[in-house]
């Protein structure tokens, strides 16, 4: 039995950033990487499962540039013996549809039971990828999952998730599914020593998309959107009206009167 684990290496702005020239991404010198904090307990998940049933084999993978390998070290660090990087340098930019056509290419080429993915990633907050898999798999899907029985080579899953208002939503999933893992659902586990220098040594596999067989075409066509730029918005201005209330109101009817004289 096997589950897979996406993660994901997000970038981090400094406090003061600038924008790169053609003002489609910050420039790199103000951006540090850091690994995704949702991954880290999709990954929690599938560990919990592998130690508590024996046959299970937890096998995380990214799609990412060489320096996404450090992620992917430090799973390892944690348990699993082995991981998988895909990357080519046309997936620069690329968007949750076409990483999830990945994802599912390897699920595909590794006969995966269960993926496990985060919620969303730190940095764009699309939280679509995990769903995308699904789509791409066919499989069922349940976002937002904050508690999880689940026994492997079950037929089903049960799982709560997450709701609007503080509402949690008990439910059955068939299998295999696809499920995206909301903070809090376990206590990750720092890596040891001895596990951060073991991890060194473990295989890391390197895919890419011809290797997976998605054609250029492919990906292409699953492209979900087109970054036009990016800029800082305009800050916007605050006043603390001070006075009796008679004269608090009176400013209030002033800005008023000004707000619309502008419109």
């Amino acid at each position: 039995m096997k589950i897979l684990v996406p993660v994901k290496q997000v970038a981090v702005l400094d406090e003061d950033f600038e924008l790169r020239d053609d003002g489609l991404d910050a420039d790199p010198d103000f951006i540090d990487h850091e690994s995704n904090e949702w991954d880290d307990y999709s990954y929690e998940a599938a560990l919990q499962i592998m130690e508590a049933h024996g046959g299970v084999e937890v096998v995380p993978m990214t799609v990412g540039p060489e320096d996404a390998e450090e992620s992917l070290r430090r799973c390892l660090a944690k348990g699993g013996e082995r991981a998988i990087r895909v990357w080519d340098d046309a997936l620069t930019g690329a968007g949750p549809a076409t990483v999830a056509k990945l994802i599912a290419a390897v699920a595909r080429r590794e006969g995966a039971d269960m993926v496990f993915a985060g919620t969303l990633s730190a940095d764009h907050s699309y939280a679509m990828t995990g769903i995308c898999v699904a789509a791409e798999l066919g499989w069922p899907h349940v976002a937002v999952v904050t508690a999880l029985e689940y026994q492997p080579g079950a037929a089903t899953a049960t799982v709560h998730r997450e709701l609007e208002a503080g509402l949690v939503e008990k439910m059955t999933v068939e299998c295999p599914a696809v499920l995206t893992i909301q903070l809090g659902i376990n206590q990750p586990r720092y890596a040891s020593l001895r596990g951060v220098k073991q991890a060194k040594e473990k295989p890391v596999d390197e895919l890419s998309p011809a290797d997976l067989g998605v054609s250029g075409e492919e990906l292409a066509a699953s492209a979900s959107f087109r970054l036009r730029r990016m800029f800082k918005p305009a800050r916007g201005q605050a006043e603390l009206i001070e006075g009796t209330a008679a004269e608090q109101a009176a400013r209030l009817a002033s800005i008023i009167k000004e707000l619309r004289g502008a419109a």
